[in-house]
């Protein structure tokens, strides 16, 4: 017994000992050890159900107005500058200047240049000028053509003053008769066509407060055959357009074209009179996106006469197509002035009697079209309707040589018009355009056919980039001729023609560059006038500078 009690206190004394040397400054805490560890309930994706909005049927009509632009009559458009430069407070046209000369076969100089002038901010100025004559191979077959014209700028803050002034000199030689019957001199041969030209007016260049543009103008002409007649002209035009909210617009335009004719050295007497049109042209316009409306009445006087003429046209976008109709009966005063009429006929004799004035009116309806990224094509058919209608015929009275032509008006007629063009376009390298022309002229009264004019006509023309430095170029032109009189009352019909040109033109750098043009390349020598034989086969080449 004594022996158990000795070894179960050698037990306890470690123990003792453990608890004396306890600290008893520190609390008493209780750690409990678990594997147990929390985690988040998974959450649940909230689902929003959406219901669609109401449709909104009202179509947003947001037109807009584009500024007047400052245009710049360069060569080439202008080289761009980086902002890291040093700022200059002039305005950098680039080449502003232009010279292509050139000379030809048929003893044919050519010239055409151009220049540039002012900042382009304040004002601007520019100067052209061209020259080209030729020598053909039947005697007397000579012409010459020579235009000089200035025009300016000068800038505002809200408008713009312009004006040009400008003289033409053309040369033609009345060399279409029997040249085994006649012998004339040169000189008496000669229809020297010579225009000088003054305008000026001032226009707004952005739209102002008041959403007004205006836009008044003056024009004074003198027009000369030499020694044989002067023609004055004085035409004044005044378009004022108001804007009525963003849709509807007021548009009024005010003309008075004023023309004084006399001849010279003419026996037994000189002649004398004046040709005087007057005429306000009132029309509302309807502008939205799809639809372009307009709608007027033109009063226009016509040497003390009133005319009322219509003036209604527009244009609809097919919604969803790629396509617009348009339509329109339309109405005009063409002046049968002794320029207007050489302009379209250059052999054309003094006038002898005051001329009537065309009144033209159609009836008109058409689509225009783009089909894909490259084509775009055009067709129109109408109704025309003339009053007072200039036909030319040869002067076929008795002692006449025929080689000049005279007025035969028509008081009444029609014309069934079909027009229709096509055009294929790849950015700035490569371009093919064709149009045709029918003009069926039907009830004439005073004529038995329609002298002079072309019943069928085509047009075409490429311009293709084969290289960065190579342009290549070509026209065509096709038409069936016109009927013409014969003295005797015999009347017949010319030859149609067909004319092809091309050409190339070659960058050797930035400041030169050559070019060479082949005109008439099937050598036809048509008649678009009786007894006016045109050149054959014409080949000219040259330089151009640019700087």
């Amino acid at each position: 017994m004594r022996t158990k009690s000795i070894i179960t206190g050698l037990f306890c004394l470690p123990a003792m000992a453990c608890f004396a040397q306890r600290d008893t400054t520190k609390k008493q805490s209780i750690d409990i050890t678990s594997s147990y560890k929390p985690v988040l309930r998974n959450a649940v994706k909230i689902n929003f159900s959406a219901t669609n909005l109401t449709a909104d049927t009202v179509r947003q009509v947001s037109p807009y107005a584009i500024p007047a632009q400052n245009l710049f009559y360069t060569y080439q458009p202008m080289t761009l500058k980086p902002l890291a430069l040093t700022q200059d407070t002039s305005l950098d046209m680039g080449s502003r200047n232009f010279l292509k000369a050139g000379f030809g076969n048929y003893s044919t100089p050519y010239i055409n240049a151009g220049f540039s002038f002012g900042d382009g901010k304040e004002s601007l100025v520019n100067v052209y000028a061209d020259y080209i004559s030729s020598k053909g191979k039947i005697k007397n077959q000579d012409y010459s053509k020579m235009n000089l014209k200035a025009s300016g700028s000068y800038f505002t803050d809200k408008a713009e003053v312009y004006g040009s002034a400008g003289i033409s000199q053309n040369d033609y030689y009345l060399y279409g008769y029997d040249h085994a019957l006649h012998n004339y001199n040169k000189s008496d041969l000669l229809q020297r066509l010579t225009d000088v030209k003054l305008k000026g007016g001032f226009r707004n260049k952005d739209v102002n407060e008041q959403d007004i543009n205006y836009n008044p103008n003056i024009e004074i002409n003198v027009f000369t055959n030499q020694k044989k007649l002067t023609e004055s002209s004085l035409l004044i035009e005044a378009p004022v357009e108001k804007k009525l909210g963003d849709i509807f617009s007021v548009k009024v335009v005010a003309k008075a074209d004023i023309t004084s004719y006399t001849t010279q050295n003419y026996m037994p007497d000189n002649i004398k009179f004046s040709n005087n049109i007057f005429s306000i042209a009132p029309e509302l316009i309807y502008t939205t996106p799809e639809l372009s409306l307009h709608g007027g009445l033109t009063p226009a006087w016509d040497n003390g006469k009133l005319s009322v003429l219509p003036n209604f046209y527009g244009e609809a976008q097919i919604p969803d197509k790629s396509f617009l109709v348009q339509a329109g009966f339309t109405g005009r005063f063409i002046k049968n002035s002794y320029q207007n009429l050489t302009a379209i006929n250059p052999y054309l004799s003094p006038l002898t009697s005051p001329q009537l004035n065309t009144t033209e009116t159609e009836l008109y309806g058409g689509i225009k079209a783009s089909v894909g990224k490259h084509f775009n094509f055009s067709a129109k058919g109408g109704v025309l309707r003339y009053k007072n209608l200039p036909f030319f015929i040869n002067d076929t009275a008795i002692g006449s040589d025929s080689k000049s032509f005279k007025v035969s008006n028509e008081s009444k007629l029609a014309d069934l018009r079909i027009h229709g063009d096509l055009s294929y376009i790849n950015q700035d390298k490569f371009t093919i355009t064709g149009g045709l022309t029918f003009n069926g002229y039907t009830g004439m009264h005073d004529n038995a056919k329609a002298w002079g004019t072309i019943p069928l006509q085509i047009d075409a023309s490429l311009r293709w980039w084969a290289f960065k430095q190579v342009m290549i170029k070509s026209d065509f032109t096709a038409y069936t001729g016109s009927a013409y009189l014969l003295p005797g009352n015999i009347n017949q019909t010319l030859g149609g023609a067909a004319d092809l040109s091309a050409g190339v033109e070659v960058t050797i750098n930035k400041k030169i560059s050559a070019w060479l043009d082949i005109n008439n390349i099937l050598n036809n020598k048509y008649q678009r006038w009786y007894g006016y034989e045109v050149y054959g086969t014409g080949v000219l080449a040259g330089i151009i500078l640019k700087f």
